[in-house]
């Protein structure tokens, strides 16, 4: 009978720790949380002192019992939860359901941050307790977000439509969204030209030099009539190459990944989301079969520190001499410095053993797993390389008083580039035009023969909507939630409705808008980026023992309760707006005004309810609104003859009829393709997901099932011959046409 028993809180973890612990363990999971504030009430008794209710979540009973029967025939009962403020929350939990009653069963907290062989033992080695402070911090969160979400959103619900949320971090990054949209609709663009001249010295080869300097000052040209002037004055002297300035450049390696950076570079290279970085990276840390064995393939993913191990960049530098030879390897391990308020508490992730190379695990992974796991162990072995070296020359050439420069850089040491190179939000056009860009080898002094000038007209762009690496970053930057929270958040914004995306990027949808604006007029200290960086640093401070829990709830709750009492009376009734327009009903000669319903805003008639007419619009930029008709299908409505249109609702784009409401025909939008599974009869429709994603399914439902994410075209393969092609976004909202059919490989527009 096992005389210890080790509680973690997933079942693939206890299965991992199986494997390293042996029969004198028994391994249990409480499968996450055991206890939660209730779902259908506030749960906090604010008077008394902000006490949580805590119960039973629903279904957990057996999970508690059997831990209960396995703790009464334990000798020692070690609680063993991710290590961090949560799992400390799951371990508190635990421990409050099954400890014995006869109190002499001793019940430790241990951390295992890497679940390996030595890993573990180093953890059970030297158990603690469960840490008072850390569970504090967690359960002031947690009361926090549920004070400001039962509160508001009750609020929102009656002024807006059931249904909506309002949480204490979810509302702010939402704003961030708005603000971002509405810094994108005032921006008015400029005018600018650019100055190129190609030239030709002594040596092969030409080389373009743009202008950077008119009689000493930096160049600007802000429209076609002072470019044509600098041509004819650049065209008046000779063109001289006025200096060379060779010097070598480093190009240092990227710190390996904390939370947000694997978040970030998984979505900029994997196109993965944060949620589902977040998911795999969870299954790698806990244990995948390797060759028939459980094994841990990387330490734990919830991070803010760049700290490594000795042991790992030991067995990391060892495989860099192997793999890449001596002269990849600096002289000592490279270190990182931690950022200023990192809580410092977890390595950075990184591989758990070099002998777990990514070719040797391949075959043991699913396609996204190991590429998430390259991404990581890639990262982590160029972290510990010498940098990349170049050799960089510039020329500055002169005419008449017109400065013109021009740069190449040569590669001439790969470095930590021959593993591993970050990659970009945006791409640099500039840098990467001049990164193996070769000038010739020419002298100071020589005078060059001019090739051609050539003027452009550009036009300055406003700051780019956030996808979801940039908003990750802008979160961070302004420290706004916690390496956890960062996948929650993004999800949680999509799925209520308040934002959608659109070629990758976030757009607020008018629902996002609205309760935007609500917010930020009723909770402007809730809603405030700093107030709620501020908060997180407060937690902070009661993880550390510095800071009472109850104090930071009661100086929070006092002005938000005043602001939630306030808000109920003063907050706009969005269901109760008229807004009147200069638009006539066609059909009774009234005004139309605008109306918020379930799908957004809308005209409708002021006669309401004897006149019924209503229509979709878009508000543009001026302020005129514009009706927006629908694409028009050139089909004729079944059940009335009239014409149908696509339209957009709550649920994504629909046909209908366009003499609705007279006639309230609907249907999915169709694709042209016929349903792909053998003997049906069906055609592929389009339809949208719970949580508002796009994808194509048989119109036979419930008789087929057939579905797919990617958009079915009408179009012959003209490789094999399939009746049908999809629709693939590619990397910069590219899109290109392939053939579904793996064997085929067919693509167009690539």
């Amino acid at each position: 009978m096992p005389k210890s028993l080790l509680i973690v809180e997933s079942p693939a973890k206890a299965r991992t720790l199986k494997r390293y612990l042996g029969d004198d363990f028994l391994v249990e999971a409480s499968v996450g949380h055991v206890k939660d504030l209730p779902k259908n009430e506030l749960g906090v008794d604010v008077e008394a002192g902000f006490v949580p209710k805590y119960g039973v979540i629903r279904g957990k009973g057996k999970v508690i019992q059997q831990l209960k029967m396995a703790a009464k025939a334990a000798d020692v009962i070690y609680l063993a939860p991710d290590p961090d403020r949560e799992g400390e929350a799951i371990a508190w939990h635990v421990a409050e359901e099954i400890r014995p009653k006869r109190g002499d069963t001793p019940v430790y907290r241990v951390m295992i941050h890497e679940i390996t062989k030595k890993g573990v033992e180093a953890a059970l080695a030297n158990p603690g307790t469960i840490d008072p402070n850390r569970y504090n911090a967690q359960q002031a969160r947690r009361i926090l977000d549920r004070l400001v979400g039962y509160q508001i959103s009750p609020i929102l619900w009656d002024k807006v439509r059931r249904g909506l949320s309002a949480g204490r971090v979810q509302s702010v990054a939402l704003r961030l969204v708005v603000e971002r949209d509405r810094e994108i609709q005032a921006f008015s663009r400029e005018e600018y030209w650019t100055l190129d001249a190609r030239l030709e010295g002594s040596g092969p080869p030409p080389f373009t030099a743009r202008l950077r300097r008119v009689a000493g000052n930096a160049a600007s040209i802000p429209d076609r009539e002072t470019a044509e002037e600098l041509v004819a004055r650049s065209r008046q002297g000779e063109f001289r190459l006025a200096k060379v300035e060779r010097k070598e450049k480093k190009r240092h390696p990227a710190p390996p990944f904390i939370t947000s950076t694997l978040q970030r570079e998984a979505f900029r290279k994997l196109r993965f989301s944060a949620k589902k970085t977040m998911t795999l990276a969870q299954r790698l840390y806990e244990g995948v079969d390797v060759a028939g064995q459980p094994v841990g393939l990387i330490t734990y993913m919830r991070t803010d520190s760049t700290r490594l191990s000795a042991d790992a960049v030991g067995a990391c530098r060892e495989h860099i001499v192997e793999r890449y030879g001596k002269p990849y390897l600096p002289s000592k391990p490279v270190g990182y410095s931690v950022k200023k308020g990192a809580q410092d508490a977890h390595e950075a992730i990184r591989p758990t053993a070099m002998e777990y190379a990514p070719e040797r695990v391949k075959a043991s992974l699913e396609h996204d797993q190991f590429a998430l796991y390259k991404l990581i162990w890639d990262r982590f072995v160029s972290c510990q390389m010498k940098p990349a070296r170049y050799d960089q020359t510039s020329f500055d050439v002169t005419a008449a008083d017109l400065t013109f420069r021009a740069t190449g850089s040569i590669l001439t040491f790969k470095g930590f580039t021959a593993v591993y190179v970050e990659g970009a939000d945006e791409p640099d056009k500039e840098a990467e035009e001049e990164e193996g860009k070769v000038l010739p080898d020419l002298a100071e002094g020589e005078v060059l023969r001019l090739l051609d000038l050539s003027h452009d007209q550009h036009f300055t762009q406003p700051p780019a909507r956030f996808n979801e690496s940039t908003l990750v970053k802008e979160l961070e930057d302004k420290g706004i939630g916690r390496p956890s929270t960062y996948a929650q958040i993004l999800s949680t914004i999509r799925d209520k409705g308040y934002v959608e995306m659109q070629e990758r990027r976030f757009h607020p949808t008018d629902l996002g808008l609205l309760v935007n604006d609500l917010l930020v007029e009723n909770f402007p200290q809730v809603l405030d980026a700093g107030f709620t960086a501020q908060m997180e640093a407060e937690l902070d401070s009661v993880e550390a023992g510095k800071r009472q829990w109850q104090d930071l709830l009661k100086n929070f709750y006092g002005p938000f309760s005043r602001s939630v009492e306030k808000a109920a009376e003063a907050m706009e009734n969005v269901k109760a707006r008229e807004e009147p327009t200069e638009l006539v009903c066609e059909k009774c000669g009234s005004g139309m005004v605008i109306r918020w319903g379930r799908n957004g805003f809308f005209l409708a008639c002021s006669g309401y309810p004897e006149c019924r007419n209503t229509k979709e619009f878009k508000r543009l930029a001026d302020g005129t609104l514009e009706i927006q008709e629908g694409e028009k299908t050139g089909e004729p409505c079944p059940e009335c003859g009239a014409e149908l249109a696509i339209r957009q609702g709550r649920y994504g784009r629909f046909v209908a009829c366009t003499k609705y409401p007279g006639c309230k025909y609907t249907s999915p939008v169709r694709t042209g393709v016929a349903c792909p599974v053998e003997g049906c009869s069906g055609e592929l429709v389009e339809k949208r997901s719970k949580k508002g994603k796009t994808f194509y399914a048989c119109n036979r439902f419930p008789e087929c099932d057939h579905a797919v994410w990617d958009q079915p075209v009408p179009e012959p393969c003209p490789a094999c011959g399939n009746p049908f092609l999809v629709a693939k976004e590619g990397k910069g909202g590219t899109t290109s046409l392939r053939c579904p059919k793996r064997r085929c490989g067919y693509r167009k527009g690539d």
